[in-house]
């Protein structure tokens, strides 16, 4: 694979641009994210600010002081980390414990400027800067808290969000390689390690004259191409790691899916013969139905049959009042018979 003209920014963080003749590098790059004329003063030092052969290659810290007093961290990110926005908050805090002196006021906490470069997705948002800084608000008027001119003084600052540390989020994966301002150049530049020609943003200058790889003395260089095959193999070993991930994601997958199946079989058989043993009782209820409605219909059948022959013993015995000369009310009251039929009944 052919190598970007160009040195990774994260390697020079950590091998060259600490070097005070390369400050106009860094002095570039934060003017253009900052917007101010940026100068560095020197480096600090900081537990989290040592750059050495031992130090783990995914992530590089600088700490810096600018001319007005301001403290910068600059730390470049290679591996995802899903809490990475509380470990720009615990870098910021043991920054300004780090440099607050024994029995000082907190008005001598200095100012402290965090910007983060990482190299994966962080969050969910469209765009590839955030910037975070702290605001008062009323709970009620919804104005923003000031300092008097007393606290302006103290604190050498305007207002509480410019006294209170800010973050600068870059996130290079989200960068579409599309140039729009200044700041654009030097992200692109982060992503892609190369220099366009027309690249004319504040450092880029100084970029493009001090960090060309074959620039660098044959000691330098072999040190930077085992940094190189630092970031092969890290990147291989994620995604092994990320493999066999996916792999035990599918195993444990199947198994639930297999073990989900079953469970589904058992319960489908039990439905089965619940739905069996409701069949055989519904058709033992019709069968009784059936047999009852039989009954029903036998009796009444017979039913039928007493009431004609009931009819028709009825009529009999009319015929004998009639033949007796008893009058239709006589016969009507005995037999329970109607006029129309007892005339029926008579002799025509």
């Amino acid at each position: 694979m052919a190598q970007k003209k160009h040195i990774r920014f994260d390697w020079a963080v950590k091998k060259i641009l600490r070097d005070k003749k390369n400050f106009d590098i860094l002095e570039g790059f934060l003017s253009e994210l900052l917007k101010d004329d940026i100068k560095i003063e020197g480096i600090l030092e900081s537990e989290s600010n040592q750059a050495g052969e031992t130090d783990k290659f995914n992530r590089v810290d600088l700490y810096a002081e600018n001319s007005k007093g301001e403290h910068i961290i600059i730390e470049i990110q290679n591996t995802r980390e899903l809490d990475y926005l509380m470990r720009m908050l615990f870098g910021v805090s043991k920054a300004i414990t780090e440099h607050l002196g024994v029995g000082k006021p907190y008005s001598d906490i200095k100012k402290v400027i965090a910007v983060s470069i990482i190299y994966f997705g962080l969050g969910k948002g469209d765009d590839y800067v955030y910037v975070g800084q702290t605001k008062f608000k009323g709970l009620h008027s919804k104005k923003e808290l000031l300092l008097s001119k007393a606290q302006q003084e103290l604190l050498k600052q305007p207002t509480i969000q410019q006294a209170y540390p800010e973050y600068y989020l870059i996130q290079t994966t989200k960068f579409k390689d599309v140039i729009r301002e200044p700041l654009d150049e030097w992200i692109y530049f982060f992503k892609n390690s190369e220099v366009l020609d027309d690249f004319k943003a504040k450092g880029m200058k100084e970029v493009r004259e001090k960090m060309k790889i074959h620039n660098l003395p044959d000691n330098i260089r072999r040190q930077y191409d085992r940094f190189l095959d630092d970031l092969h193999t890290e990147a291989s070993i994620a995604d092994t790691i990320r493999i066999e991930q996916e792999e035990l994601t599918k195993k444990k997958v199947a198994e639930a899916e297999a073990k989900m199946a079953e469970k589904i079989a058992e319960a489908e058989e039990k439905i089965a013969k619940i739905k069996e043993k409701t069949a055989e009782k519904i058709a033992e209820a019709e069968g009784k139905i059936a047999e009852a409605e039989a009954k029903a219909a036998e009796a009444k059948i017979e039913i039928t049959k007493l009431v004609e022959a009931e009819k028709i013993k009825v009529k009999k015995n009319a015929k004998q009042l009639i033949v007796m000369n008893l009058t239709n009310a006589q016969i009507a009251t005995i037999t329970g018979l109607s006029d129309s039929e007892i005339d029926e009944l008579r002799p025509k």
